[in-house]
């Protein structure tokens, strides 16, 4: 529960004053399925966000459903996909995620949802295109897992870098030991993190 985790992390004196200054959680949940988020995800990446949603909007174009089932790419020309902005790479990838629906790899949500957490991770990372921090956010933003922490993650390792003002952001493994004693509140956590990155880039816009 968010009130947990502000209990929780509070106890920190650095994520108390954090908290006090951006309140409560909102880290929003979304109910599409596994399938959905990982195409989602991969037309995000290194696009901007509007960039990512104009591709996406064309893709879903080419069907009549809200978006299209896994069946319904797979018999989609390459050469209509390229059309909506996709890369090749990412043609390939989406492909995949489409034949790695139908033969089970990437589960429904009902059964993602019985699955812990490193499991889904090594599942779905032998799909092409789709590496460990890909999950991690559908992790979080698809399933609701409380405890995950993206230690990959830029806007993590800086939020972590300003919020404790240091030189330099801690390495990955460095921030995994010392989030350890945020679980079992980690995605809070890393919400609380990306927050003190998003202030700390505000601040430098600021400064003439």
């Amino acid at each position: 529960m968010p009130a947990d985790a502000v209990r929780h992390l509070s106890r920190d004196p650095a994520f108390k004053a954090l908290i006090k200054r951006v309140g409560a959680p909102r880290l929003e949940v979304s109910k599409r399925s596994p399938y959905e988020a990982l195409v989602r995800a991969i037309s995000h990446q290194q696009v901007h966000g509007r960039a990512a949603e104009a591709i996406l909007g064309r893709f879903v174009a080419l069907y009549e459903a809200p978006f299209p089932d896994p069946a319904a790419v797979l018999s989609t020309p390459e050469a209509a996909l390229r059309g909506c902005g996709f890369s090749a790479s990412k043609v390939a990838a989406i492909l995949d995620i489409c034949a790695k629906t139908q033969d089970g790899t990437v589960p429904t949500r009902r059964a993602a949802n019985r699955m812990p957490d490193e499991e889904l991770i090594a599942r779905l990372v032998t799909i092409r295109g789709v590496g460990r921090w890909t999950v991690e956010m559908l992790l979080m933003f698809t399933l609701g897992r409380p405890d995950i922490l993206p230690v990959d993650d830029f806007g993590v390792r800086e939020g972590y870098r300003l919020l404790y003002r240091l030189d330099e952001q801690p390495k990955p493994k460095a921030l995994a030991a010392i989030g350890e004693a945020w679980a079992p509140h980690r995605s809070i956590a890393a919400w609380y993190l990306w927050r003190a990155s998003d202030e700390g880039k505000k601040i430098k816009q600021a400064v003439p």
